[in-house]
């Protein structure tokens, strides 16, 4: 998981800050978003006016792009819109609670691993502001599940190098869950502002091959670990490395990708 549970999300300013600190690993490590996510988001919002919200170094906006859609990112991590920038997305850098939105308006809204950095209540209010009726608000994670000697390797580490982190192995065992429960909160959300259809749950399977190199180079993007230095995440990733040796030195990595679309009513 990219936070502990243990206060909210959005106050943890300085984690949900910290991922910039390796944009190129970031970006390198992490998985893009399944090919059905995208088509879904084409297919409920009615243009290709897009505004991703937390864009980071752009994974998703890029496959937006690809499809067709017109991107504008907000991202309050100079180092992430930096590089987002030098691949080809126009970012405004800007928590999304403040960004001026100048009066523009967007077909869709979007957040990738993102919106549980965002004040529930203002972001929400802000999203309403700036859709055109019809337009989709969408919000959503890849949550990973190795191989549980994998992540328990990782749990054992974390304990070891960060004794008072708040862990709840419980809830990162079943991190999916605990995800598609955020997202059915933040449906709730948006269902409480007014002017919003009814919420659709999103959940999407998959799976693919990972080997030693790439988990322990995706490990360290993750919150509980961005804010440490080499030396600290060291026996971590040590301890994670063994455990992916003895499984042969590759796993098959099973990924749920879950969210939530709210689309505005248009009006009568």
């Amino acid at each position: 998981m990219d936070a502990p549970t243990s206060a909210p999300a959005h106050r943890q300013r300085q984690m949900a800050e910290s991922f910039g600190a390796d944009a190129d690993r970031y970006d390198r490590a992490r998985m893009a978003y399944p090919d059905e996510l995208i088509t879904r988001i084409q297919e409920l919002a009615p243009g290709p006016e897009v505004l991703d919200v937390g864009c980071g170094t752009g994974i998703e906006a890029r496959q937006l792009q690809a499809v067709g859609a017109s991107v504008l990112g907000v991202e309050p991590d100079a180092r992430m819109a930096a590089y987002a920038r030098s691949h080809g997305l126009v970012v405004e850098e800007s928590r999304f609670e403040e960004w001026d939105a100048a009066e523009r308006t967007f077909d869709a809204v979007v957040s990738a691993q993102a919106w549980h950095w965002v004040d529930p209540v203002v972001g929400a209010a802000k999203v309403r502001d700036v859709l055109r009726p019809g337009g989709l608000f969408a919000a959503f994670w890849n949550v990973y599940a190795p191989p549980e000697p994998v992540g328990d390797a990782l749990l054992d580490g974390l304990r070891k190098v960060m004794p008072d982190l708040p862990l709840d192995p419980a809830a990162m065992k079943q991190a999916d869950r605990t995800y598609e429960e955020g997202a059915r909160q933040v449906g709730e959300r948006f269902a409480e502002l007014g002017g919003f259809a009814e919420p659709e749950p999103w959940r999407f399977s998959w799976s693919r091959d990972v080997t030693r190199e790439e988990w322990l180079d995706f490990v360290p993007t993750q919150g509980f670990l961005t804010r440490l230095s080499p030396e600290q995440r060291a026996p971590v990733l040590e301890a994670v490395g063994a455990a992916v040796d003895d499984l042969g030195g590759t796993f098959t990595l099973n990924t749920v990708t879950v969210g939530i679309a709210v689309p505005l009513r248009r009006a009568p």
